[in-house]
Order: C-alpha cells, then structure tokens, then sequence
C-alpha cells in the first residue's frame, strides 16, 4: 500500500436514490466533507460525485440524437444489474447498437463510468478539429510530392496504404486530400496544387443529378393522389414513363394500367413536353372514358405540359417523389420486360407504330401469375363487361 494513502473504506454500489439524494445536496451547496459525513460515501466518490453535478450543469443544447448524462447513468446501472445491451437499449429508447458502442468507447463492462463517457463525449464534440493532415508534418509532405507527381487523391490514399500497411498515422483518405484542398477553411495543402488534378478545378463540383422539381410548374405530388389508386380495385388508373434507347438518342412512351396490367405503347420522333404531351393525349384518348382516371408519372422534364394533356384527356397527373422508381412499380417491372423485345443498346427510332402494338399485343396475352395466371387482356375485359364470365384456366395452369 502507498504511504500516506491510509486505509480505504470498502467500496459500496450506491442505489440510484441515493446518487439522486447526493446529487440534490450538491445543488444546494454541499461541500465534500459534509456529504462524506451524511452519507458514509468514501470522499473519492464524493468528489467524482460532485464533478458529475458541476458537468451537467455546464450542458447547454443537448441534441436528442446524442446520449445524455442521465441516459449514460442509466447504462451504467444496467451493467450493475446485470442487464443485457438490449435491455437497456429498450429502457432507454434507443437502439441496441447505440448503447453496445457507448459502452465499447468507454472500456467495455467492469470499466464502464457515466462519467468518463461523458467527457470523451464532450471530448469528441469539440469543434473545429484538426485535421489528420494539419497534425502530421510528414504525412503532409508526402501527400504534396504525390500530388506534383500527378497522382489523385484516390491514387495518394491506396498507395500510402500500400506502404505503410501498419502506420496508420501515414494513412489518409481521399477525401481528406480534397477538402484540403477545396475547404478555404481547412488550408493544409496549398492551393496552388489543386491545378496539379486533372481536372484543374479550383472548386468541387456537386455530385448527382440536379433537382427539376423547379422546373415543372403545378405539379400535384402521389401523395394527394386517390385513395383507390392503392388498392387497384377501381380500373383507369395508369403509371407512365419512357423507355430510353441507344445514347438515349431514341424513345418511346409506356404505359400500363394498374389493375390490369394492360400495356400501352407510344412511339415518339422526340421526348420534347410538347411532343410527348401530344401523344399521349392520343393514345389515352383512344380508351373508353371509365378507363380513364388518371396517370402517375416520374418528375422527368417531357411531362411539363401535363396541364396542357389534364385539360386536352381530363385525366389528371400525379408526380412521383424524386428518386422513387417503387412508386410506378407496375411501370418499372413492365420496362423490364419489354427489354425482351427492344434490347438496350438498340436505337427505337426504327420501330414503327404497328409494331410497337404488337409487342404490346404480345405482353397483353401473356399470363401473369400477379392476375391468378389471367392474361391482361382477360382482366381488361372482365372490367369492362362484367356480365363476362371470369377466364377458366386448365388444371396445369391453375
């Protein structure tokens, strides 16, 4: 034993009413010896005791996406108890693998302390952070020899992982390289060798498609879209889109009806909202009105003049979310099979009305498993005369 330490009282598990009762004395002033005094506690964990109170009340702006004083003490009294991560995952609210790596960052089990998890998480929320690059001397030398070399930032990180496989502190990410680079604020690497890229651009450039949202005025979203839509109960409701060819250099329009599944084809000369609005209009026109109810199309730039085709049909345009492809399922499934019959790759220029109705034709007298192995063709007639009997079907087919 370490002289001078004296002997230590042996260690007891404070009750979380007991925590709550030393906490409530060093809101109201308590000095160390006097909780020592009342509650029998050693003076180490009076003095860890009260640091926990002065921390929490130094917390300002606590975001409910990170884990709160009072959440880590929760944890902590589950690994008293015995509980599971899960356990205490459900108490708390949280995910399962919130609390796994709360308590792995904090030395697993026999060491956790709320705590201690709380000043490395204040610890880690400390902005702005220094970057790997601004911290390393030598990481930051190689990285700008490589650089006037000619190498990419993609290239620069494989390679250092490469020859430095077990010092990660001459290991970077990409990523890192470029917003040194591009981020004014960042500032490591020199400007200067962002025109050693080949691309020479001084700035990045955004990534993905840019949002056309914008450009299509009144457009009415799925969601205000009719409840009997969903269900595909009540027929003439239909989900459109083009079928892009070669370079999509060359189109045409599909549509398909949703209770039956029935397949429309359109050819159009070019995918201008004009054109495509025109024939479409034609081709819906050609329906009995019961079956035209409305159409769900994606928010591609060909359907700006859907307020023009609405008035033209009378039947009304929704617009998918961006991005959502599942929400025409009926539409992308019916594009893929037609793939069959016009291969990517090939221009669709050359295929002629007649003989875009027969591959039409074609898809509309195969049986479909999804209509109890019914055709569409079947189906469609079905709804429009229901005195029809329903199709029979041989055992095999059944």
């Amino acid at each position: 034993m370490l002289k001078g330490r004296g002997i230590r009282p042996p260690y007891r598990w404070l009750s979380p009413s007991e925590r709550s009762a030393i906490y409530a004395r060093f809101r109201e002033g308590a000095v160390v010896e006097e909780v020592v005094g009342e509650f029998g506690v050693a003076r180490r964990s009076a003095y860890r005791l009260r640091d926990e109170v002065v921390l929490v009340r130094r917390r300002v702006a606590h975001s409910p996406h990170r884990l709160s004083f009072e959440e880590r003490e929760r944890i902590l009294i589950g690994i008293a108890r015995g509980e599971s991560n899960a356990e205490i995952a459900r108490a708390l609210g949280r995910d399962r693998s919130t609390v796994g790596r709360e308590i792995a960052r904090c030395g697993r089990r026999h060491h956790y302390r709320a705590l201690t998890g709380e000043r490395q998480a204040r610890k880690r929320a400390r902005r702005p952070k220094a970057t790997k690059l601004a911290g390393n001397p030598r990481l930051l030398g190689e990285v700008e020899r490589r650089l006037l070399d000619g190498c990419s930032p993609e290239q620069i990180s494989a390679r250092l992982r490469v020859e430095f496989p077990d010092d990660p502190s001459m290991q970077v990410s990409h990523e890192t390289i470029y917003q040194s680079l591009y981020v004014q604020a960042r500032g490591e690497l020199r400007r200067e060798l962002a025109a050693c890229l080949r691309t020479r651009r001084t700035h990045r450039k955004p990534q993905g498609r840019a949002d056309r949202r914008g450009r299509i005025q009144e457009m009415v979203m799925i969601s205000e879209r009719p409840a009997e839509v969903e269900d595909r109960a009540v027929p003439g409701h239909w989900e459109g889109d083009l079928l892009m060819g070669k370079n999509n250099s060359s189109q045409i329009a599909t549509l398909v009806e949703r209770s039956t599944r029935f397949v429309m084809l359109a050819a159009l000369k070019d995918r201008s909202a004009a054109n495509v609005a025109r024939v479409l209009s034609e081709r819906i026109q050609t329906l009995p009105a019961e079956l035209r109810r409305s159409l769900t199309w994606d928010q591609g730039f060909e359907m700006r003049h859907h307020k023009a085709f609405s008035i033209q049909t009378g039947v009304p345009v929704y617009f998918c979310d961006p991005s959502s492809p599942w929400q025409r399922g009926s539409n992308e499934n019916t594009n893929g099979l037609l793939r069959q019959y016009l291969p990517k790759g090939t221009s669709l220029a050359t295929r002629t009305q007649a003989e875009l109705d027969q591959i039409a034709d074609q898809l509309n007298r195969r049986p479909r498993k999804t209509l109890g192995w019914a055709t569409p063709a079947e189906k469609l007639l079905e709804l429009l005369d229901p005195t029809q009997p329903a199709p029979t079907l041989p055992e095999k087919q059944r």
